[in-house]
Protein backbone atom coordinates (compact mmCIF):
# COMPACT_ATOMS: atom_id res chain seq x y z
CA UNK A 1 0.00 0.00 0.00
CA UNK A 2 3.04 2.18 0.52
CA UNK A 3 4.17 4.19 -2.02
CA UNK A 4 7.83 5.65 -1.72
CA UNK A 5 10.56 7.10 -4.34
CA UNK A 6 13.03 5.94 -1.95
CA UNK A 7 13.77 4.41 1.51
CA UNK A 8 17.30 4.43 2.33
CA UNK A 9 18.45 5.50 6.24
CA UNK A 10 18.60 9.74 6.31
CA UNK A 11 18.03 11.99 8.99
CA UNK A 12 15.02 14.28 8.33
CA UNK A 13 14.60 17.73 8.18
CA UNK A 14 10.87 18.50 8.14
CA UNK A 15 9.85 22.00 5.87
CA UNK A 16 6.63 23.98 6.22
CA UNK A 17 5.82 27.91 5.88
CA UNK A 18 5.57 28.53 9.46
CA UNK A 19 8.38 26.08 10.60
CA UNK A 20 11.51 23.69 10.35
CA UNK A 21 11.98 20.73 12.70
CA UNK A 22 15.69 19.11 12.84
CA UNK A 23 17.29 17.04 15.03
CA UNK A 24 14.45 17.40 17.11
CA UNK A 25 14.75 21.12 16.85
CA UNK A 26 11.99 23.71 16.22
CA UNK A 27 12.49 26.95 14.33
CA UNK A 28 9.58 29.04 13.40
CA UNK A 29 9.55 29.99 10.12
CA UNK A 30 7.91 32.60 7.36
CA UNK A 31 7.32 31.03 4.46
CA UNK A 32 10.49 29.61 2.24
CA UNK A 33 13.16 29.41 4.45
CA UNK A 34 16.96 31.67 3.32
CA UNK A 35 19.64 30.18 2.79
CA UNK A 36 21.36 30.97 6.44
CA UNK A 37 18.05 29.58 7.79
CA UNK A 38 18.51 26.26 6.08
CA UNK A 39 22.30 26.24 7.33
CA UNK A 40 21.77 26.33 10.96
CA UNK A 41 18.63 23.67 10.89
CA UNK A 42 21.13 21.24 8.82
CA UNK A 43 23.62 22.10 11.64
CA UNK A 44 21.49 20.15 13.68
CA UNK A 45 22.04 16.66 11.89
CA UNK A 46 24.34 14.51 11.64
CA UNK A 47 26.76 14.90 8.36
CA UNK A 48 25.28 12.76 5.70
CA UNK A 49 22.39 12.04 3.79
CA UNK A 50 18.92 13.68 4.38
CA UNK A 51 15.25 13.27 3.66
CA UNK A 52 13.63 16.28 3.02
CA UNK A 53 9.82 16.56 4.53
CA UNK A 54 7.77 19.39 2.79
CA UNK A 55 5.25 21.41 2.68
CA UNK A 56 2.45 19.52 -0.10
CA UNK A 57 1.94 22.94 -1.11
CA UNK A 58 5.81 23.30 -2.13
CA UNK A 59 5.78 20.32 -4.39
CA UNK A 60 2.55 19.64 -4.98
CA UNK A 61 1.79 16.14 -6.38
CA UNK A 62 -1.84 14.84 -9.03
CA UNK A 63 -3.19 11.43 -9.97
CA UNK A 64 -2.13 11.02 -13.92
CA UNK A 65 -4.97 8.45 -15.69
CA UNK A 66 -5.47 6.31 -18.51
CA UNK A 67 -1.61 6.57 -19.71
CA UNK A 68 -1.62 3.68 -21.63
CA UNK A 69 0.78 4.32 -24.31
CA UNK A 70 3.62 6.21 -22.59
CA UNK A 71 6.67 7.42 -24.67
CA UNK A 72 9.52 4.76 -24.62
CA UNK A 73 12.75 5.72 -23.24
CA UNK A 74 13.63 6.76 -19.87
CA UNK A 75 14.52 10.36 -21.16
CA UNK A 76 11.33 10.86 -23.29
CA UNK A 77 9.36 9.41 -20.59
CA UNK A 78 10.55 12.09 -18.31
CA UNK A 79 10.05 14.83 -20.66
CA UNK A 80 6.67 13.65 -21.18
CA UNK A 81 5.59 13.42 -17.66
CA UNK A 82 7.21 16.79 -16.97
CA UNK A 83 5.01 18.48 -19.60
CA UNK A 84 1.58 16.78 -17.96
CA UNK A 85 2.82 17.98 -14.64
CA UNK A 86 3.25 21.07 -16.18
CA UNK A 87 0.32 21.36 -17.99
CA UNK A 88 -2.30 19.96 -15.78
CA UNK A 89 -0.97 22.68 -13.15
CA UNK A 90 -0.18 25.51 -15.59
CA UNK A 91 2.95 25.93 -14.10
CA UNK A 92 5.94 28.44 -16.64
CA UNK A 93 9.16 27.88 -14.68
CA UNK A 94 10.94 24.06 -15.33
CA UNK A 95 10.07 21.91 -13.16
CA UNK A 96 11.87 18.82 -11.41
CA UNK A 97 9.02 15.81 -11.59
CA UNK A 98 9.19 12.18 -9.54
CA UNK A 99 6.73 9.60 -10.51
CA UNK A 100 5.53 5.98 -9.23
CA UNK A 101 3.37 3.69 -11.16
CA UNK A 102 0.30 3.21 -9.57
CA UNK A 103 -1.34 0.17 -11.69
CA UNK A 104 -3.93 0.61 -14.28
CA UNK A 105 -2.68 2.95 -16.43
CA UNK A 106 -2.54 5.54 -13.39
CA UNK A 107 0.49 7.33 -12.11
CA UNK A 108 1.75 9.87 -9.20
CA UNK A 109 3.42 12.94 -9.98
CA UNK A 110 5.21 15.14 -7.52
CA UNK A 111 7.51 17.85 -8.18
CA UNK A 112 8.40 21.19 -7.51
CA UNK A 113 10.44 24.18 -9.52
CA UNK A 114 14.60 22.86 -10.77
CA UNK A 115 15.41 26.36 -9.11
CA UNK A 116 14.26 25.83 -5.87
CA UNK A 117 15.30 21.78 -5.67
CA UNK A 118 18.76 22.87 -6.97
CA UNK A 119 18.73 25.52 -4.22
CA UNK A 120 18.01 22.77 -1.63
CA UNK A 121 20.48 20.41 -2.93
CA UNK A 122 23.03 23.24 -3.20
CA UNK A 123 22.05 23.71 0.81
CA UNK A 124 22.71 20.28 1.25
CA UNK A 125 25.63 19.54 -0.09
CA UNK A 126 27.44 22.93 1.47
CA UNK A 127 26.45 21.45 4.84
CA UNK A 128 27.70 18.04 4.26
CA UNK A 129 24.40 16.65 4.82
CA UNK A 130 23.48 15.79 0.91
CA UNK A 131 19.77 15.59 -0.02
CA UNK A 132 18.83 11.67 -0.09
CA UNK A 133 15.11 12.58 -1.07
CA UNK A 134 12.80 15.38 -0.98
CA UNK A 135 8.97 13.82 0.01
CA UNK A 136 5.75 16.60 0.10
CA UNK A 137 4.23 15.31 3.59
CA UNK A 138 0.88 14.18 2.62
CA UNK A 139 2.97 11.06 0.93
CA UNK A 140 5.23 11.04 4.06
CA UNK A 141 2.04 10.72 6.15
CA UNK A 142 0.48 8.33 3.54
CA UNK A 143 3.85 5.76 3.99
CA UNK A 144 3.70 6.06 7.71
CA UNK A 145 -0.22 4.56 7.82
CA UNK A 146 0.54 2.36 5.04
CA UNK A 147 0.35 -0.86 6.85
CA UNK A 148 -2.50 -0.04 8.83
CA UNK A 149 -4.73 1.34 5.45
CA UNK A 150 -6.78 -1.97 5.63
CA UNK A 151 -10.13 -0.08 5.72
CA UNK A 152 -10.71 2.96 2.40
CA UNK A 153 -10.31 6.19 4.23
CA UNK A 154 -9.56 9.69 3.53
CA UNK A 155 -6.26 11.11 4.74
CA UNK A 156 -6.41 15.13 5.56
CA UNK A 157 -2.57 16.25 5.28
CA UNK A 158 -2.97 19.98 6.93
CA UNK A 159 -0.49 23.39 7.33
CA UNK A 160 -1.77 26.22 9.16
CA UNK A 161 -2.33 29.42 7.77
CA UNK A 162 -1.12 32.85 9.52
CA UNK A 163 -4.78 34.34 8.72
CA UNK A 164 -6.37 30.99 10.44
CA UNK A 165 -7.88 27.93 8.70
CA UNK A 166 -5.50 24.94 7.38
CA UNK A 167 -3.81 24.30 3.68
CA UNK A 168 -3.67 20.99 2.75
CA UNK A 169 -4.80 18.18 0.64
CA UNK A 170 -6.87 15.54 0.72
CA UNK A 171 -5.92 11.72 -0.31
CA UNK A 172 -8.02 9.26 -0.62
CA UNK A 173 -7.08 5.02 -0.66
CA UNK A 174 -8.44 1.92 -1.41
CA UNK A 175 -6.30 -0.87 -3.15
CA UNK A 176 -4.57 1.79 -3.61
CA UNK A 177 -4.05 5.18 -3.85
CA UNK A 178 -7.38 6.66 -5.58
CA UNK A 179 -8.23 10.59 -5.25
CA UNK A 180 -5.81 13.36 -4.79
CA UNK A 181 -6.79 17.06 -4.22
CA UNK A 182 -4.67 20.15 -2.60
CA UNK A 183 -6.32 23.20 -2.05
CA UNK A 184 -3.99 26.48 -1.22
CA UNK A 185 -6.68 28.55 -0.06
CA UNK A 186 -6.92 28.00 3.75
CA UNK A 187 -10.43 26.84 5.37
CA UNK A 188 -11.79 26.19 9.24
CA UNK A 189 -12.43 22.57 9.80
CA UNK A 190 -15.87 23.10 9.13
CA UNK A 191 -15.37 24.09 5.68
CA UNK A 192 -12.99 21.33 5.45
CA UNK A 193 -15.88 18.63 6.16
CA UNK A 194 -18.26 20.72 4.03
CA UNK A 195 -16.87 21.99 0.85
CA UNK A 196 -13.59 19.10 0.64
CA UNK A 197 -14.52 16.11 2.39
CA UNK A 198 -18.36 16.13 1.59
CA UNK A 199 -17.81 15.97 -1.53
CA UNK A 200 -14.77 14.06 -1.95
CA UNK A 201 -16.73 11.04 0.32
CA UNK A 202 -19.71 11.63 -2.03
CA UNK A 203 -17.33 11.42 -5.42
CA UNK A 204 -15.96 7.77 -3.94
CA UNK A 205 -19.07 6.29 -2.81
CA UNK A 206 -20.25 6.77 -6.54
CA UNK A 207 -16.99 4.72 -7.39
CA UNK A 208 -17.70 1.94 -5.13
CA UNK A 209 -14.92 3.13 -2.81
CA UNK A 210 -17.00 4.91 0.09
CA UNK A 211 -14.74 6.36 2.72
CA UNK A 212 -15.01 4.51 6.10
CA UNK A 213 -12.26 6.63 8.36
CA UNK A 214 -11.00 10.04 8.24
CA UNK A 215 -7.30 10.53 9.95
CA UNK A 216 -5.80 14.16 10.02
CA UNK A 217 -2.32 15.27 10.19
CA UNK A 218 -1.60 18.50 11.39
CA UNK A 219 -4.71 19.74 13.79
CA UNK A 220 -4.87 19.12 17.16
CA UNK A 221 -8.78 18.69 17.64
CA UNK A 222 -11.65 18.67 14.73
CA UNK A 223 -15.45 18.80 13.90
CA UNK A 224 -17.84 15.97 14.45
CA UNK A 225 -18.01 13.31 11.67
CA UNK A 226 -19.93 10.54 10.03
CA UNK A 227 -16.68 9.41 9.39
CA UNK A 228 -14.91 7.65 12.05
CA UNK A 229 -12.05 10.37 12.74
CA UNK A 230 -8.48 9.87 13.59
CA UNK A 231 -6.02 12.89 15.06
CA UNK A 232 -2.72 11.83 13.89
CA UNK A 233 0.47 12.44 16.32
CA UNK A 234 2.32 15.04 15.71
CA UNK A 235 5.72 13.74 16.39
CA UNK A 236 8.74 13.96 13.76
CA UNK A 237 11.32 11.29 14.00
CA UNK A 238 15.13 12.18 13.56
CA UNK A 239 15.59 9.59 10.94
CA UNK A 240 14.03 8.07 7.77
CA UNK A 241 14.24 4.77 6.11
CA UNK A 242 15.82 2.63 9.00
Amino acid sequence: MGLSFANKPASLLFLEPHRIVAGGRVRPLEGLPAPERLAQALAELPQGPTAWVVDDLWAPALLLRDLADLPPGAEARDAFFRWRYAQALGLEDPQSVQTIALGEGAWLAAGLPESLRDAWLTAGARASRPVERIVPRWLWVYNRLAPEQERPGLLLSLCPHPEGGFTGTLAAWGRTLALLRQWAEPATPEQWMAERVAPSAAFLQRESRSPQELRIWGASSWVKSALEVHLLPSDIPTQEGV
